[in-house]
C-alpha cells in the first residue's frame, strides 16, 4: 500500500540513529531479529551513501537486514583496485595479485595497512598496480569484513532483486513528501521535538492521500474498505 509506518527526525547517515529508527518501526528493543539470528525483523534501503562498514554493522547488531548498497573500491588511473588484493582478517594479512603477502600493522585505533615496500621492486606487474616510489600500500579499515560481506551479498541476483524492486518505492515515497513546501526537505520550527511533531503531520497528510488514491473508506465494521470491496 505504500502508507508511512512511522517517522522520526534526527541524521540519516548516522547508523546509531538509523537502527534506533528500525527499531522504532518494528515496535521493538535493541534487539529486534527472531531471537535466534536466523530472520530479521525488519529492512533498511539505501544507495551507496548509506552502504558505510559502520552502518552495516549498526543494522546487523541490531538485528535489522541491511539492503544498503556498498560502493565497489576503486583506483585512480585504472591501477588494481583494494578488491584485487586478498585481505586475510583471521592472520591480519594482505596478499597482491602477484602473490607476495604483507602484515598488517595496526594503530592504536585498530585501523591499519599493509606496505609492500620492496616486495613492488620489479614486479612485473608494479605499472598495473601502483606510482608510488615506495611501493603499494592497503589500508584497513574497523569494518572491513563488513563491507566485504555486503559487496559479496549486493552480488546475488536475488538480492539485486529486491533491490530494483524496493528501492524505487521508497525514493516515490521520499518525493511525494519532498513535492510540496511544507517541512518535507526543510524543517519549518526550531527543536527537534517539534520538527519530529511537524514531519509526523506530513506524513499522515501523504498517508491520507494515498488511502484517498486506494479509495478506502471507514466502514461501521470491519473498519476500513476499498470502494471495490
Amino acid at each position: 500500500t505504500d502508507l508511512l509506518a512511522a517517522t522520526d527526525d534526527g541524521d540519516s547517515t548516522d547508523p546509531e540513529h538509523a537502527a534506533e529508527t528500525a527499531d522504532i518501526e518494528t515496535g521493538q528493543g535493541d534487539e529486534v531479529g527472531s531471537g535466534d539470528g536466523s530472520e530479521p525483523a525488519a529492512s533498511v534501503y539505501g544507495d551507496n551513501a548509506y552502504g558505510t562498514g559502520k552502518f552495516h554493522d549498526r543494522l546487523e547488531r541490531a538485528g535489522i537486514e541491511s539492503k544498503c548498497k556498498t560502493q565497489q573500491p576503486v583506483a585512480a588511473g585504472g591501477l588494481f583496485a583494494k578488491d584485487r588484493f586478498d585481505i586475510d582478517l583471521q592472520h591480519d594479512t594482505v596478499t597482491c595479485p602477484a602473490g607476495h603477502t604483507a602484515p598488517i600493522r595496526r594503530g592504536s585505533n585498530g585501523t591499519g595497512a599493509a606496505s609492500f615496500g620492496d616486495a613492488c621492486t620489479g614486479c612485473p606487474l608494479r605499472e598495473q598496480c601502483t606510482k608510488a616510489a615506495a611501493g603499494r600500500s592497503i589500508r584497513v579499515g574497523l569494518y572491513e569484513q563488513q563491507l566485504a560481506d555486503a559487496r559479496a551479498r549486493q552480488q546475488h541476483p536475488d538480492w539485486v532483486t529486491d533491490y530494483r524492486a524496493t528501492r524505487p518505492k521508497v525514493e516515490r515515497k521520499i518525493g511525494h513528501l519532498m513535492r510540496r513546501r511544507h517541512g518535507g526537505r526543510r524543517a519549518r520550527v526550531r527543536g527537534k521535538a517539534k520538527i519530529a511533531a511537524d514531519f509526523a503531520l506530513l506524513a499522515a497528510a501523504v498517508n491520507l492521500a494515498r488511502l484517498g488514491v486506494l479509495t478506502v473508506a471507514g466502514t461501521p465494521s470491519p473498519g476500513w474498505a476499498t470502494a471495490a470491496g
